[in-house]
């Protein structure tokens, strides 16, 4: 994790920065797509995963309950997103199934870590 200086609250927060990796990850990926897709499916799933440690930024910076509630949600529904974007792009031969089953383990962990999350926001 990078250090910063006079940084934000949220940017120590684990799930923001599993987030971040998933982000790189995905990147990664779909740069190693065919052309065709850079405005399909390649643009589907970047903004899926940006959208993730953006929303989890937005609801830690929240004051309401409902209000970090909501973004918390909006992250775990962005990342459901992206997990269906990997499985499309590995049944049309984009990914491996290994590059698959890596996501899929990352996803599956920040999915948990988020829901974790949320139920501590909800008991405060």
């Amino acid at each position: 994790m990078e250090n910063h200086k006079s940084g934000f609250g949220f940017q120590s927060l684990e799930i923001y920065q599993l987030a971040k990796e998933l982000v790189v990850g995905c990147y990664n990926i779909t740069r190693g797509m065919p052309s065709e897709e850079k405005y399909a499916l390649c643009q589907q799933m970047n903004r899926a995963a940006v959208s993730i440690p953006s929303n989890i930024a937005e609801g830690y910076s929240r004051f309401s309950t409902k209000d970090k509630m909501h973004f918390m949600n909006m992250a775990y529904g962005s990342l459901m997103e992206l997990t269906c974007q990997y499985e499309i792009a590995k049944d049309l031969g984009y990914i491996s199934q290994e590059q698959l089953n890596q996501y899929i383990d990352k996803a599956k962990n920040l999915a948990v870590k988020i829901s974790n999350f949320r139920r501590t926001i909800e008991k405060r």
